[in-house]
């Protein structure tokens, strides 16, 4: 197995999992978004990143609306400012950095030609369907990213020829029972578990996803492996549990933490432990 990394050179590996929302999912009715939106019709009329930044600059609060333009709930706007500036205080970077904001809005999510086609247009009842289903869309998007994390580290065990089986749990010390995204190879006869928590939002789920890591680690038996892959810029909010799980590393309570970044580790550790308990 690979030796625990520095916690801050696990967290540089963490990326998005989710793409953004299409912006026309998400139309909240506050009237302090109306208000910004009518404001954004000011802008002249062949505005640039320049003039973008200068009404940043000038409407500090208003810097999620952008957020929405590019189908960007709050929550994931807060996270990717953190993934991108290290700070959510959006008001702040308006402030001081209103320039590198806008720039990094149209990079990342193509926000000028969102603007263009969005200020204008006329909207149909079709339209206004979309964005009351918009909820429901991101939800879907958001149980996608963790199925990403679980399908690859299923990929791999199949590449491997391993027996396996996912989402259950396995039993451990004492015939106590923890939950596993992935087992090898079976749950009565768990050689080896896998975690598999990819998140990039932020909620009560990443500390329920802690729990059931340390529930494994506390289950296992003395042979037993149990590996964690976690990532999602979800985390970057989170740190203190992605702390957690780190220590459990660091500490030898778990064998391995990854993230897709390190997937080629992952797998040569995952046929390494595979090979010592006769699986290969």
């Amino acid at each position: 197995m690979s030796k625990a990394v520095p916690f801050d050179q696990y967290l540089g590996t963490l990326a998005r999992l989710t793409p953004h929302v299409d912006p026309t999912v998400s139309t909240p009715e506050a009237e302090d978004i109306r208000d910004a939106a009518v404001a954004l019709t000011h802008l002249p009329e062949n505005f640039d990143v320049e003039d973008l930044a200068a009404w940043i600059k000038e409407n500090p609060r208003w810097v999620p609306v952008l957020g929405l333009t590019a189908g960007l709930s709050q929550e994931k706007l807060k996270n990717s400012l953190v993934d991108s500036f290290e700070t959510a205080g959006w008001v702040t970077l308006a402030r001081t950095r209103s320039q590198d904001l806008a720039y990094w809005f149209d990079v990342s999510f193509d926000l000028m030609r969102m603007l263009r086609v969005q200020l204008h247009r006329q909207y149909e009842f079709g339209d206004v369907l979309v964005a009351r289903a918009g909820t429901r869309v991101t939800a879907t998007r958001a149980g996608a990213s963790g199925r990403k994390v679980e399908d690859e580290i299923e990929s791999i065990a199949t590449d491997l020829g391993l027996p396996y089986k996912t989402r259950t749990k396995f039993t451990g010390r004492n015939g106590r029972v923890a939950p596993c995204d992935l087992v090898v190879p079976n749950s009565d006869a768990a050689e080896i578990v896998v975690a598999a928590k990819g998140f990039d939002s932020t909620g009560s789920k990443l500390t329920d996803a802690v729990r059931e890591i340390e529930e494994m680690a506390d289950v296992r038996l003395p042979r037993q492996f149990v590996i964690a892959v976690i990532d999602g810029i979800g985390w970057k909010s989170r740190q203190a549990d992605l702390r957690k799980i780190h220590e459990l590393w660091v500490s030898q309570q778990i064998d391995g933490m990854y993230t897709l970044a390190s997937l080629g580790q992952f797998r040569h550790d995952l046929e390494e432990a595979a090979t010592l308990r006769k699986l290969i």
